[in-house]
């Protein structure tokens, strides 16, 4: 048994580590972390959550085209929903909790595009979490062949930005500007997060609020999490 972590919480997340390579493990084990400090949090509800959203993404589509999806995706989670990044108040431990960031529509990088993949994904859409330095993104597979392969090219997607999309040029500069480090490969960069990649960074950001906030059991639960994990 854990000694810090909430009993509900600790089990609910180690039930999905032998599934948590398939997105629905990983949704269930990330929204299992909230349930620490929200034990009534109910992983169906959020999963019916999604479930909505992207049925009323697909009642919209009338194509296989993947610029159709995506525009009419957007449409739906920024425009009328309004995921965006909570930009007032980025350190709040709740913005790090997918019941309340389904709840909000506010949230971290990687929890927005966690929603984002399993909204997009229930319309047949490709999308993978990417691990770059101090801002975790998505990339949707696109039609177009990238120019230099004859492999389809990825589209880069920031939710916390309400969804802008950018190129490999653009998210180099950025994460340049944003974190002072000089690039030497840009395919490091961009990297794909494995799903355990992506829960630990999660755990992660919680570590460091925690740890800035002087909250000290809440961190050592969050370790116990992350231990489970490897």
């Amino acid at each position: 048994m854990p000694a810090y972590c909430r009993a509900t919480a600790y089990d609910a997340f180690a039930i999905e580590i032998p599934r948590v390579d398939s997105t629905l493990g990983l949704f269930r084990a990330a929204f299992a972390i909230a349930r620490h400090e929200q034990p009534d949090a109910d992983v169906e509800r959020a999963e019916a959550t999604i479930a909505e959203l992207a049925d009323t993404v697909g009642r919209r589509v009338h194509s296989t085209n993947i610029d159709a999806k995506l525009a009419h995706l957007h449409d739906v989670l920024f425009d009328v929903i309004g995921f965006v990044g909570n930009v007032d108040n980025y350190y709040d431990p709740a913005n790090s909790y997918l019941p309340e960031v389904l709840r909000t529509h506010r949230g971290l990088p990687i929890t927005l595009v966690l929603v984002y993949k399993c909204v997009a994904e229930r319309i047949g859409l490709d999308v993978r979490g990417i691990n770059s330095p101090g801002h975790f993104l998505a990339a949707v597979k696109s039609d177009e062949p990238a120019s230099t392969t004859a492999k389809p090219s990825w589209m880069y997607i920031d939710p916390f930005y309400g969804g802008q999309v950018l190129y490999q040029d653009d998210v180099c500069r950025r994460i340049a500007e944003t974190t002072g480090r000089e690039l030497v490969d840009p395919l490091l960069w961009l990297e794909p997060a494995t799903h355990r990649q992506w829960l630990s960074r999660m755990l992660n950001n919680l570590q460091a609020i925690f740890a800035q906030a002087g909250r000290e059991r809440d961190l050592y639960a969050m370790l116990e999490l992350q231990e489970l994990l490897t």
